[in-house]
């Protein structure tokens, strides 16, 4: 048996179990300016299923041309299949799902669902290696009144390349109230587990009982720790997701610049740095896009 791994950018993942091919959110046409991944939609001929971590459109657009290209079945939140059936893909290609489920994918694969959480978009983040406090207790119209000024800031932005990234963004058509309930995926094979997760957040609780021989982590934003954001770093956040979960080895994700100027890349450096601290038996995996990494059996 074989399982090999590759990244297409944000979080977006094609796990190919001997035949069985599994992409791990579905966002690979991106902002033009953004570095390109090595393929586009139009190129992705199989796919058995595509698990999509929450809503957003840097994660669930794509899925529908996915299933209408190939008849994957989509597995998501009740809010991802939503959006999926006003893009007419078949009610039979869809599996809506909220946490404790166990799907069977083949006859040597499965995957458990377990409800996640966003990272905190609504609040303070910086560089990696940046401490960010405050934010705590937010309701959530306080929270909305925040997004909302990030959103007319960028709107009103005369920064080169903004203009672009806005329209890529309402280039896309669908709609999702909110993130739609975040989840997190342990996917079993004879050769090992993966847990795969597209956002920075986790339910400590849930974590703290997996033991994935590998994890692939989002490293963006300001992580969100039991509702909350974390008081410290994103490079904090990551190595206490490492320790908590304890795999072999972790693939980091969602790092990269996939629609410049609103975002930018993440620096790596204290995030490696305080996984040598926090988590020194774990392996990072550090990927580029299409590499095909043989991340079980090694």
């Amino acid at each position: 048996m074989s399982v090999s791994l590759d990244w297409l950018g944000v979080s977006t993942y094609r796990l190919i179990v001997d035949d069985l091919v599994i992409f791990l959110d579905a966002y690979i046409d991106r902002n033009p300016l953004a570095p390109p991944v090595g393929m586009r939609i139009s190129d992705v001929q199989r796919a058995d299923y595509v698990l999509v971590g929450h809503s957003h459109f840097d994660h669930l657009w794509g899925a529908e041309r996915i299933a209408h290209q190939t008849g994957a079945t989509i597995i998501g939140s009740h809010e991802s299949v939503r959006l999926m059936e006003i893009e007419e893909v078949p009610d039979k290609q869809l599996v809506a799902v909220a946490g404790g489920e166990r799907a069977r994918l083949s006859d040597s694969v499965s995957v458990r669902v377990f409800p996640s959480q966003h990272s905190c978009i609504w609040s303070t983040a910086g560089a990696s290696g940046e401490v960010c406090l405050g934010d705590l207790g937010l309701t959530l119209d306080e929270r909305q009144a925040n997004l909302d000024s990030q959103s007319a800031l960028r709107r009103s932005s005369d920064v080169p390349g903004m203009a672009e990234a806005v329209a890529h963004m309402t280039e896309c058509t669908q709609q999702p109230r909110g993130e739609g309930g975040a989840l997190a995926y342990l996917i079993e094979t004879p050769l090992g587990s993966i847990l795969w997760k597209d956002t920075s957040g986790h339910w400590t609780g849930i974590l703290r009982d997996l033991r994935p021989d590998a994890a692939l982590l989002a490293a963006a934003g300001r992580g969100n720790i039991d509702g909350e954001p974390i008081q410290g770093t994103l490079a904090q956040f990551v190595a206490r997701e490492a320790d908590l979960l304890r795999p072999r080895r972790i693939v980091l994700g969602h790092h990269d610049d996939w629609n410049p100027p609103m975002t930018s890349p993440t620096d790596m450096e204290p995030i490696e740095r305080e996984l040598s601290r926090q988590a020194p038996r774990v392996e990072l995996v550090q990927m580029d896009y299409l590499d095909g990494y043989p991340i079980l059996g090694r």
